[in-house]
């Protein structure tokens, strides 16, 4: 029996900045995005980008999870919000995160949960941050 082939995408992003201004980010296929830190800017900073990560991660696992349990032909919509805690005490870093689903369409209430489950358990994002994964971390001249 031939093994499932898995669909791998490159990943990675590389951010840069000078001395003044805010980093700009080039995903390596070639996506970008300008970050912002004031409180009152619009877009996107850096928790911004975890929050969208883990939210936009568990939407499609919850579209994946909805085909899997046989009622994605009866949801209309998902859709996932996410916002977050930051710690107190050091070192700087989200405390909490409070995970919203919203599932419409023509399932129950334990249809709905277990859809959101199973997306938990699908989800790299959220996957990664129940995890301890390893850093390395290297420095170089440019």
């Amino acid at each position: 029996m031939p093994e499932p082939r898995i669909k791998t995408r490159p990943t990675g992003a590389t951010a840069s900045l000078g001395r003044t201004g805010f980093p700009h980010v080039v995903s390596v296929t070639g996506g970008t995005i300008d970050i912002v830190t004031g409180p009152s800017q619009p877009g996107f900073n850096p928790i911004d980008l975890l929050y969208a990560s883990l939210s936009a991660c568990l939407a499609m696992s919850a579209r994946v999870a909805a085909s899997q349990i046989g009622v994605l032909d009866r949801v209309t919509r998902i859709t996932v919000s996410v916002k977050g805690e930051k710690a107190t005490d050091g070192p700087g870093r989200v405390r909490a995160f409070a995970i919203a689903f919203t599932i419409a369409g023509d399932i129950d209430q334990q249809t709905r949960e277990t859809v959101a489950r199973v997306a938990e358990e699908i989800c790299t994002v959220s996957n990664t941050l129940r995890g301890d994964p390893e850093i390395t971390t290297t420095v170089a001249a440019d």
